[in-house]
């Protein structure tokens, strides 16, 4: 990802070879461009190059590579005492079900996580606890016509 593929006008990111190989823009929210914008700060003393580079060393300023963003967040989550094995991935499944839970469409989340069918989209919201469920199915109005209605008993 170069800085050019960031809008933050437009809160958009361009994402060049996302879920099989596929271009395309996805959104990004306020509170992610807050998070962004010291990276982007520092970024601007680190040699031309991509993005999210490497910060120190013979390297400085290539690409970070997927291994080793999987291994300093391996150590991040020990060094927090995190238990559970982690891995970056786990970050767009929890996506997911967040923007789930903000009500937003089944669609536009399968279309930020780049996915070609809605059947992949629901195996990354299986995050929903069983007892959100009942909640939430315990918070419904009571329909609007008796279950009876239109029936001869």
């Amino acid at each position: 990802m170069l800085e050019t593929d960031l809008d933050e006008r437009r809160g958009s990111l361009l994402v060049r070879h996302g879920k099989g190989g596929r271009r395309r823009e996805i959104g990004m929210d306020a509170w992610g461009w807050e998070q962004l914008r010291p990276w982007l700060a520092a970024r601007t003393e680190l040699p031309i190059g991509p993005l999210f580079c490497v910060i120190d060393g013979p390297t400085r300023g290539r690409a970070w590579s997927g291994a080793a963003v999987r291994f300093e967040l391996h150590r991040l989550a020990m060094q927090a005492e995190v238990r559970r094995r982690f891995a970056p991935h786990q970050l767009r499944h929890a996506h997911a079900v967040e923007l789930a839970h903000e009500g937003v469409a089944l669609n536009i989340i399968e279309r930020q996580l780049g996915h070609a069918n809605l059947g992949t989209t629901s195996i990354y919201l299986q995050g929903i606890d069983t007892e959100e469920i009942i909640a939430t199915v315990h918070g419904r109005r009571g329909p609007m016509m008796s279950a009876t209605a239109g029936l001869r008993l």
